[in-house]
């Protein structure tokens, strides 16, 4: 048995690795941030030729039917440009959601346009996966919901949002809708999220959602931005090698200095070794395996530890042009921290862990 990625899985994973090098260079990406863009426009351009949105859409909506280790792939190099562009929810949570709970008609209604990159999607789940805090929290009336989300992935200038409430119920939201209010968040400048309050807002149930439902999407969540973190962390990796062989000191490149290799040495190691144990949690996934949770919770875990040692490594390796505007390396910090805290951090993971193991 080859444990490796398919031929056509490469090749996917090269094309938009050049697609993006493209369309999101540093600039491109420095100006959605600057200008607090929902998504750069080249760059989602670049991702839909691709059919990147489509590939968790099933064949019979238009989509190309793959699986979440595909989706992971994609993400690994989302991360590596920082691109700005709606993924998360848009492409594989919403996907899920619809494909596993949504009515036949929401299907033939969103699928599609998904799929085409025609619409996007945000996602209210933070309450249902992590705990409210400050207040938050959306309790559903028949089909009116009340309360506030925080961190609405992929929420800005969406067309609809689906929105879990308190019960585990999905509903989804159009734009527009009365008694919707939109409040941006800052968190990570690539990736806006934002807040949504509801008044007696309008939503549409999905009929299949529940606690099941909600855990699953908890799972590729997780998965997605552990590979995520992986794209991220690698290019904070190499920028920083490559600053190293430039930058000179005491007449020499300070990457002649053990003290430097060491650092560069040492992302690699905690960063490189856990590349396996993501695509592993997404294959448990694609199999309705029973330790999906369990593996998907470990790489959540696994990866938000090695991408914070990473981008903090990372930074000193630059010494004080590190924390520069010029050089860029925030975007890639605050990525990898939205994707580290984002839906629980890694102790909570762990502590999922454990519970699944009876250890806690």
């Amino acid at each position: 048995m080859e444990f490796a990625l398919s031929e056509n899985q490469r090749l996917m994973q090269d094309s938009l690795r050049g697609a993006l090098a493209r369309a999101c260079p540093l600039e491109r990406v420095r100006a959605a941030a600057d200008a607090e863009l929902a998504w750069d426009a080249p760059a989602w351009s670049a991702v839909r030729e691709l059919g990147v949105p489509a590939l968790l859409v099933s064949e019979a909506h238009g989509g190309l039917g793959l699986s979440l280790l595909d989706a992971a792939l994609a993400a690994e190099e989302l991360g590596r440009r920082a691109a700005p562009v709606p993924f998360l929810a848009t492409s594989v949570l919403a996907p899920l959601a619809l494909r596993d709970a949504g009515s036949e008609s929401q299907q033939v209604q969103w699928l599609p346009r998904l799929a085409s990159g025609d619409a996007v999607v945000g996602l209210a789940l933070t309450e249902a996966l992590s705990g409210a805090r400050d207040g938050a929290g959306v309790r559903a009336v028949g089909r009116r919901l009340h309360g506030s989300a925080l961190f609405v992935v992929d929420g800005a200038e969406a067309d609809a949002w689906l929105v879990a409430a308190t019960d585990s119920s999905l509903h989804c939201v159009r734009r527009g809708a009365p008694g919707v209010q939109v409040a941006a968040l800052r968190a990570d400048p690539t990736r806006p999220t934002v807040e949504l309050r509801f008044d007696g807002a309008e939503a549409e149930p999905l009929p299949g959602t529940g606690r099941p439902l909600l855990e699953r999407l908890r799972d590729a969540a997780s998965i997605i931005l552990a590979a995520d973190a992986l794209g991220a962390g690698w290019t904070m990796i190499e920028q920083s090698v490559r600053y190293a062989k430039d930058r000179r000191q005491f007449g020499r490149p300070i990457g002649s200095f053990q003290a430097v290799k060491h650092m560069c040495a040492e992302m690699a190691a905690e960063l490189e070794i856990r590349r396996a144990l993501v695509w592993y949690a997404a294959h448990l996934f694609d199999e309705n395996s029973g330790q999906a949770s369990l593996y998907a919770a470990h790489a959540k875990a696994q990866l938000g530890d090695a991408g914070h040692f990473v981008a903090r490594t990372a930074i000193e390796v630059h010494g004080g042009m590190g924390i520069t505007d010029e050089l860029g390396l925030h975007f890639w910090f605050k990525r990898i921290a939205l994707d580290r805290l984002l839906y629980g951090g890694p102790d909570r993971a762990r502590r999922l862990a454990a519970e699944l193991q009876s250890l806690a």
